[in-house]
């Protein structure tokens, strides 16, 4: 990634020092998967086991019902590296009437257990297994194609469990995101545009509470790192909203999106903005992955992060602006540096973020080092305007995720293209 928006700083990362040694081919910096279709959802394993750890699921968008689960898994370790390869070869796809909103792999317990598990969100919540696929390599002269298509592939996606809510209603309405606990894995949190959040136990399939979340749809949902019980969520009224499974009989408002001015109000002769609650949505939240008290978000159509500190609501206590030219898309923590961030948008960028860097003319500096108890003296955001790298990528970025084993790697998803960036 170039480095070259803000030469001042350089960046951390050390190339070889991730958590697992996993490049047989040390001089590659990007490695490219073209799919068949447009991709959307995205996540790397976070399994420590060499040949595990540079697989990605990813997650199709086709808007007719011929959506597609896929994992990729980089070549070279899949065995014999020949330059000729591709950079990913497909180990197993699986079919998804909807598109999928998102997808995670279960974080690594460190137990006995050798599964591989993943979940999905679309019209309902999936639990799949990866296992080794019996059929693979043999030859069929079946009819059905599913059947000649799943002997291609090395391992096969087993689907476990199908949760789905529907007590009150036979509708069900379609989620938008989810989060998997990491600190208790039995623990799976939704979000969906019925305005609730669901809190599943997928050891039992059964859901544990289901709560009013937003005045309207809600759109991300995130767990806090190291909290079985505390999880926040964003939504359409614009609201990021803390929540503890302890204590449901209430809700903390971390932040609310200022209201939109309304220009027939103003005697303006243009139309209003359309949206009737006056504010404008947050998209997506994450909590920091080393400091918990510290998570970011981002507004509809914005081309700025807020960084929020749930310690002191009502405003963030930091913006990231100026670097994206256009509306951002997603975002991911980086995995051991509390301070990095990396964003991707509609202007094509995919840039990291340093918001420990100094601001010149700031008299409040503050570090996001975790555990640490200080705050800006400031009431008004701190802003963070130059991104430490920056990565041009070939259309609209719409999928990120930092591989939280390998933290010098970073998983884009831009147009039919996956790649894997090194940072």
């Amino acid at each position: 990634m170039d480095s070259s928006r803000n030469s001042r700083y350089a960046y951390p990362y050390t190339h070889g020092n991730s958590g697992a040694d996993i490049s047989p081919v040390t001089s590659k910096e990007i490695y490219q998967y073209d799919a068949p279709w447009h991709t959307y959802a995205l996540d790397w394993c976070k399994s420590p086991i060499e040949r595990k750890s540079f697989r990605l699921a990813v997650g199709s968008f086709i808007e007719d019902n011929n959506n597609k689960l896929q994992i990729i898994a980089r070549t070279d370790i899949l065995g014999g590296y020949d330059a000729d390869q591709k950079d990913f070869t497909p180990v197993a796809e699986a079919e998804s009437y909807y598109p999928i909103t998102k997808v995670l792999w279960e974080s690594y317990r460190g137990d006995s257990r050798n599964q591989d598990l993943l979940a999905t969100t679309g019209d309902i919540l999936r639990i799949w297994e990866l296992v080794d696929n019996p059929r693979y390599g043999t030859n069929t002269n079946t009819i059905n194609s599913s059947k000649r298509a799943s002997s291609a592939y090395q391992q096969q996606l087993v689907k476990k469990a199908e949760l789905v809510n529907m007590k009150q209603t036979d509708f069900c309405a379609p989620l938008t995101s989810f989060d998997w606990n990491e600190t208790d894995p039995s623990l799976v949190v939704t979000s969906s545009i019925d305005t609730t959040c669901t809190v599943w136990n997928i050891e039992t399939n059964q859901a544990k509470t289901q709560l009013i979340a937003h005045d309207s749809d809600v759109y991300d949902v995130a767990f806090m790192h190291g909290s079985a019980d505390v999880f926040a969520s964003v939504g359409a009224d614009g609201s990021v909203r803390l929540f503890d499974l302890r204590s449901l009989e209430h809700s903390t408002i971390l932040y609310e999106a200022p209201p939109v001015p309304n220009p027939s109000i103003n005697g303006s002769s243009g139309h209003g903005t359309g949206l009737h609650t006056g504010t404008v949505p947050l998209l997506r939240l994450q909590f920091n992955r080393m400091n918990i008290n510290y998570l970011a978000t981002f507004h509809m159509d914005s081309s700025a992060i807020q960084i929020l500190d749930i310690r002191f609501p009502s405003a963030p206590v930091a913006e990231l602006i100026k670097g994206h030219h256009s509306s951002i898309n997603c975002l991911s923590w980086a995995p051991t540096q509390s301070g990095h961030l990396c964003t991707g948008g509609d202007d094509s960028q995919v840039l990291v973020w340093d918001i420990n860097q100094p601001v010149a003319g700031d008299t409040s500096r503050q570090t996001f080092h975790a555990g640490g108890q200080s705050r800006f003296n400031q009431q008004t955001p701190r802003a963070i305007q130059d991104p430490v790298l920056a990565y041009a990528a070939e259309s609209e970025v719409n999928a990120l995720t930092w591989s939280k084993v390998n933290a010098d790697w970073i998983g884009v998803g831009f147009g039919k293209t996956i790649q894997a960036l090194r940072v």
